[in-house]
C-alpha cells in the first residue's frame, strides 16, 4: 500500500479542507478496525493507515485513507463471514471513565473493557490492566490525560499496541508493539501527560488466549 506517493486530489468540497477533530478521527479509526476485523485489510495494511490517520491534518485527507472501505460514508454488501471480535460501536458511545483525584482508580482482573475508555489522573494514580481481561472488541481505545499523577496501561503480550500523545514536562512512554497473534485485538492509548507520567505496556507472562471462543461457547449455551 502506498499512502504518500499518491495524495489525494483537491477535494471538491470545501467541508473536506476543514481541519480534522477528534471525533472525525475516531470515526475513521472505527472504519479501519471494522475492515480488519472483517478481512479486508490486513494487519500491516491497518497499521500504516493507523499512523497516517494521526499525521494528517483535514477531513478530506482522513477520508482518502478509507475511500476503498465500506463504512457511514459509502455503501456495501454485508461482510461474509462474522469477526471474531465484534467491531467497534460508532463513536458517540458513552466511554468507562476512571478518575482518580488525589487518590486511585484500578481496572483489573476477569472484565470487559468497552471500545473506548478514559482514564484522568490528578495527583492519582490510575491503573488498566488488561491482561486477563474478555475482549469483545477487535479496537480498544484508551484516553489517557495525567496532571501530577500517573496512569498505568498493562495489556497481553500478544496483541498489538499503539501509542499517539506527548508530555509537557512529563513522560508519555507507549511504545508501538506488535502482537504476534494476527488476529489478536488491538490496543490504542492516546494521551497528554503534564507534570506527569502514562505509561503502557505488555505483561509478559500474560496473553490472550481463545477469548472469542469461550465467549461464543457461553453465548450458544
Amino acid at each position: 500500500m502506498d499512502l504518500e506517493k499518491h495524495p489525494a486530489a483537491a477535494p471538491a468540497d470545501p467541508a473536506a479542507a476543514i481541519r480534522a477533530s477528534d471525533a472525525d478521527r475516531d470515526r475513521i479509526a472505527h472504519v479501519l478496525s471494522d475492515a480488519l476485523a472483517e478481512g479486508r485489510l490486513t494487519a500491516e495494511e491497518h497499521s500504516e493507515r493507523l499512523d497516517a490517520l494521526y499525521a494528517r491534518k483535514t477531513v478530506g485527507e482522513l477520508e482518502g485513507l478509507v475511500r476503498d472501505l465500506p463504512g457511514p460514508h459509502a455503501q456495501a454488501p454485508a461482510p461474509a463471514a462474522v469477526p471474531h471480535y465484534a467491531p467497534a460501536p460508532p463513536y458517540g458511545g458513552q466511554p468507562e471513565t476512571l478518575l482518580a483525584v488525589c487518590s486511585g482508580a484500578t481496572r483489573k482482573g476477569r472484565w470487559r473493557p468497552g471500545a473506548r475508555t478514559r482514564a484522568i489522573s490528578v495527583m492519582g494514580d490510575v491503573t488498566i490492566d488488561l491482561s486477563e481481561a474478555v475482549f469483545e472488541q477487535q479496537v480498544i481505545e484508551i484516553s489517557a490525560t495525567a496532571v501530577l499523577g500517573s496512569v498505568e496501561i498493562k495489556v497481553p503480550e500478544n496483541v498489538t499496541l499503539r501509542g499517539h500523545g506527548s508530555g509537557v514536562l512529563g513522560n508519555f512512554e507507549v511504545a508501538d508493539h506488535e502482537g504476534t497473534d494476527p488476529g489478536a485485538p488491538v490496543v490504542i492509548v492516546r494521551g497528554f501527560a503534564l507534570l506527569g507520567n502514562i505509561e503502557a505496556k505488555p505483561r509478559r507472562g500474560h496473553r490472550l488466549v481463545d477469548l472469542a471462543d469461550r465467549l461464543r461457547k457461553r453465548l450458544d449455551t
